[in-house]
């Protein structure tokens, strides 16, 4: 039993004892604090986090949670996994075979049906509401388990769609220097030099390296005459946003320099590998995760929108609902599947948690075009690799899908729960814009104690 599972039984024991001896316990609230504790305490559950982001909010109804023989099913098999009992899309064979490291939160339940709203929501944890700038989940974490010597970022977003909420995807009031380096942004395609593909184009750092013509030591010689003249604008305008600029620009020039750029270069892995993950964005985009990973950045997030030859934006299958998510679960199969395959292999996968989800599901009932609308009142999510108790599915929907029968989980639940998987408190605050401490999670959240391990 592990020191993590042991501190569980005896708190559970003490609460229990405590409980029978007639001891104020009336909440859970004790129990959650001491979970928090031990988790956070826990030096071995430290770790990073990769979030698979399903752009447009994916159809749990055909995909993890489908209704074989209900008029709201749709045409799509449930398989057995390697999880017993577990089932899920016949378009995600592989992943089904990885089920034990699965935990399928079936129950995510929402009053958010607006993209824009529902994208903040779930990326933040937070309502968008009054004058408070939420930071997002990846700067969140970045400030908690970055190195601060680092040479690379502590957050990088790989192919993000910001046009429903810029702001979902930015610090916050934690400042620019938890603020992620962005790679491929709608996946627009970069001018790819000789010998590189249009993918590598697109995941590519603009300006890492010296216009041609500037070599080296003509760039350093350059920002050496920059450096008296930043200083000099801090000296005569004192403040954050003057300081944040300037962390922004030393940590980029660090990053530059740094021999951990190599991250970037993707060709410097197997041609069978690449092809495992998928020639595409998000295939590549998961192989660039592992990288920067292995290198030390405790968080990146990969975008799955559009597949070629779709229509419409990404997972919002508001018509022809079936053939978009057939494309996109091929594309979502053999990344994923090959993202937790190359991790395992790399003794990584016990240390990093996946979190896949989008900003709300897809109705059950389909509509006349073949497709399925906005739904937040009951979706999945799902948790994977380090710090979870794969092979399950927690929550129940009902018969038709359209409500949740067990186990409601909020935002905020989710939330915590991903925070405790990777070692962190979700009560920790931090100082607001507004000047008001806020806690990385609602403070009425309720961990999935059950979705840890």
């Amino acid at each position: 039993m592990s020191r993590f599972a042991r501190a569980l039984e005896c708190n559970r024991r003490e609460w229990l004892r405590l409980a029978a001896a007639g001891v104020a316990v009336s909440t859970p609230a004790g129990w959650m604090r001491a979970l928090a504790d031990e988790t956070a305490k826990s030096p071995q559950r430290k770790r990073s986090c990769i979030l698979l982001w399903m752009n447009g909010g994916p159809s749990q109804m055909d995909t993890f949670d489908l209704k074989p023989g209900h008029a709201n099913g749709g045409p799509f098999k449930a398989i057995e996994t390697t999880a017993p009992g577990l089932r899920v899309s016949e378009h995600l064979p592989k992943l089904a075979q990885m089920a034990d490291r699965l935990a399928l939160v079936r129950s995510m339940s929402t009053k958010e049906g607006d993209h824009g709203r529902a994208t903040y929501f779930l990326r933040t944890g937070y309502a968008p509401q009054g004058q408070v700038q939420y930071p997002s989940l990846g700067s969140l974490v970045a400030k908690e388990l970055a190195d601060e010597e680092a040479e690379l970022p502590g957050f990088v977003s790989i192919g993000p769609f910001r046009f429903f909420n810029q702001a979902a995807y930015g610090p916050g009031f934690l400042g620019h220097a938890f603020a992620p380096l962005i790679i491929g942004e709608n996946g627009a395609a970069r001018v790819a030099r000789p010998g590189t593909d249009a993918v590598d184009a697109r995941l590519r750092v603009q300006d890492l390296e010296p216009p041609d013509g500037v070599d080296r030591r003509r760039a350093d010689a350059r920002l050496g005459l920059l450096e008296p003249m930043n200083t000099g604008f801090i000296d005569n305008h004192p403040g954050l946003p003057a300081q944040s600029h300037r962390t922004a620009f030393e940590r980029a020039v660090r990053f530059m320099r740094s021999d951990d750029v190599k991250a970037f270069r993707l060709d410097d892995e197997p041609a069978r590998l690449r092809d495992a993950y998928g020639r595409n964005p998000f295939g590549q985009g998961c192989l660039l995760a592992r990288r920067l990973v292995e290198r030390g950045v405790p968080f990146v997030e990969v975008t799955l929108g559009n597949v070629d030859g779709q229509p419409g934006v990404g997972w919002d299958t508001h018509a022809q609902n079936f053939e978009s998510v057939r494309q996109l679960s091929g594309v979502l199969d053999a990344g994923w599947s090959t993202l937790m395959k190359d991790l395992a292999g790399r003794g990584l996968l016990d240390t990093t948690t996946i979190v896949w989800m989008g900003e709300f599901g897809r109705t059950p009932k389909i509509n006349s075009n073949a497709g399925r609308d906005h739904f937040p009142n009951a979706w999945t999510a799902v948790l994977a690799g380090g710090g979870v108790s794969g092979g399950q599915a927690i929550g129940r929907t009902s018969p038709d899908g359209m409500s949740v029968a067990d186990r409601p989980v909020s935002v905020p639940d989710f939330i915590a729960t991903v925070c405790l998987a990777l070692g962190i408190d979700p009560r920790t605050q931090n100082v607001s814009n507004v000047g008001r401490p806020i806690r990385i999670a609602d403070p009425a959240a309720k961990p999935l104690k059950e979705a840890l391990a």
